[in-house]
């Protein structure tokens, strides 16, 4: 069937012909937060997963299917086919980039780590294979925390790509010598502190949950600085019935079904000027859409693959990070220190 024919679908027409073809294709569906409400609840009704990129490509590595189609971003795609090479990865289009991505090209990337070969590497997830593969460590925004004050322990001086906020925000928190790349998040970077300071004196009550590629003014100003999944385990930890949320507004949607009788307010990205003050939303996530999936479904369409040199070398500083993570959440099953535990689990998660 053609792509057009499939965009004339209505969107319960879709659904069904998806669900269908997960069932005869052998495939699960994963999602990110970000993406659009409607394959998020999509994903969990036919037995896949919504998560953080990390949780996207354990699920597809550790579930049965010979499929995993990643509703996602690029990078995500080529994460989940590095961690399952012997699976076939499709996602619903291959334009959906990220701006992190987009600016840490690798050959300028291998040229400033050429420049400091005292410096221990660490990327942050949301980069190529090629990048990863430059790599001693990658790292989500929660992990990546723990991971960087023990290289620091151990007196490693840090080399760190490519946001710069999340690395300014675990430099502060750790201490750790830390030469930054310059990149951001192009949703992220655009919240405002000035504007946040005013719709937090409208809601006083409110807690205010921040992811860390946001800009300092407005991660200084957080109740909880953490990944997507530690921000939607804040709403139904705390006990505000108002939370204001400096991240994709994409992420709202699971936050609303896991506490239905709190309120969720977007964090402002612009002044009372603007025609829209809280615009958070990825364009690159917002590509991804039922029509696509059901076209890379039905077509064997935009399939991820990592050339196998270049995928080994990437798989080693992922491997690294997924083996300190599973240490840590052993230290936290089995230490006895309640108090201590529940701190550390708190570092331990994803993008």
């Amino acid at each position: 069937m053609s792509s057009q024919q499939n965009t004339s679908k209505t969107r319960a027409e879709l659904i069904a012909q998806i669900k269908s073809l997960l069932e005869s294709e052998d495939a699960v569906l994963v999602a990110h937060y970000y993406v659009d409400p409607e394959i998020q609840d999509l994903a969990l009704e036919t037995g896949g997963c919504v998560g953080d990129s990390l949780e996207m490509a354990r699920f597809g590595r550790e579930h049965p299917a010979s499929t995993v189609v990643v509703a996602g971003v690029r990078f995500m795609g080529e994460t989940a086919s590095i961690l399952s090479p012997e699976k076939r990865v499709l996602m619903p289009t291959l334009e959906a980039t990220c701006s992190l991505d987009l600016g840490c090209p690798v050959d300028e990337f291998a040229e400033f780590c050429a420049q400091h070969p005292d410096r221990t590497v660490v990327v942050y997830a949301n980069t190529s294979a090629a990048v990863k593969a430059q790599a001693d460590w990658v790292v989500t925004s929660s992990v990546g925390l723990d991971i960087v004050s023990s290289l620091h322990a151990n007196g490693e001086k840090i080399l760190w790509a490519p946001d710069r906020h999340l690395g300014s925000y675990i430099q502060r928190e750790t201490g750790a010598d830390m030469l930054l790349w310059h990149g951001d998040c192009v949703v992220h970077d655009e919240f405002k502190g000035l504007e946040l300071e005013a719709l937090r004196e409208a809601y006083p009550d409110a807690k205010v949950l921040v992811h860390p590629e946001s800009p300092k003014s407005v991660v200084d100003q957080a109740d909880v600085v953490g990944s997507t999944t530690r921000l939607i385990k804040a709403c139904t930890e705390l006990d505000a019935t108002h939370f204001i949320v400096a991240t994709d507004q994409g992420i709202l949607h699971e936050m609303r079904k896991q506490a239905p009788d709190k309120t969720f307010l977007a964090a402002p990205t612009a002044g009372n000027s603007a025609t829209c003050k809280s615009c958070a939303f990825c364009p690159w996530m917002a590509m991804n859409d039922l029509a696509k999936i059901a076209d890379a479904l039905e077509n064997g369409l935009n399939q991820i693959t990592v050339e196998p040199v270049l995928a080994a070398a990437a798989r080693k500083p992922i491997e690294r990070m997924l083996d300190f993570s599973a240490k840590q959440q052993l230290r936290v099953q089995t230490s006895g220190d309640i108090e201590n535990d529940m701190e550390l689990f708190e570092h331990v998660g994803a993008v």
